[in-house]
């Protein structure tokens, strides 16, 4: 028996744990600039600081950094539940321009089946402006038993 306390880990702590690992291997969201904020079972969030780099020709955010953002939600959700998952399909709206400030992706996922899930992610700016909305499709690849 160990000499020191043991503190219980929680099924929050573990995924939290989890998925910071599956963040860190992410070099393209990290690349971008994105941080995770919060991951529960089926949901996600993370969070961007607008940079120049960021910006398209006409002063905004470029279309493929908000699908950079939302994507980055979609597989940290999709990949809560400790089954691997990969997007099958994804689409994304955008909604309205944003060019500074603090950038917050949130997907919560829609259905759960065996072999697919589908989640909705929403992209708002600090003040909750909607930016885009992102719906996505993951295959799940459940073991053979």
């Amino acid at each position: 028996m160990p000499s020191f306390p043991v503190t219980p880990i929680t099924p929050r702590e573990r995924l939290m744990k989890a998925t910071d690992l599956f963040f860190d291997q992410d070099t393209w969201a990290r690349e971008a600039g994105i941080e995770l904020l919060d991951v529960s079972t089926g949901r996600a969030t993370v969070r961007m600081e607008v940079q120049e780099r960021h910006l398209n020709s006409h002063g905004t955010v470029h279309g493929g950094v908000l699908f950079t953002l939302a994507d980055t939600a979609f597989a940290l959700a999709s990949n809560s539940h400790g089954t691997p998952a990969a997007a099958i399909s994804a689409h994304i709206m955008f909604v309205t321009a944003a060019s500074k400030g603090t950038l917050y992706a949130s997907a919560e996922e829609f259905s759960l089946n065996p072999k697919i899930a589908t989640y909705t992610v929403t992209i708002t700016d600090g003040e909750g402006v909607r930016i885009s909305i992102f719906q996505g499709m993951v295959y799940r690849k459940t073991p053979r038993t």
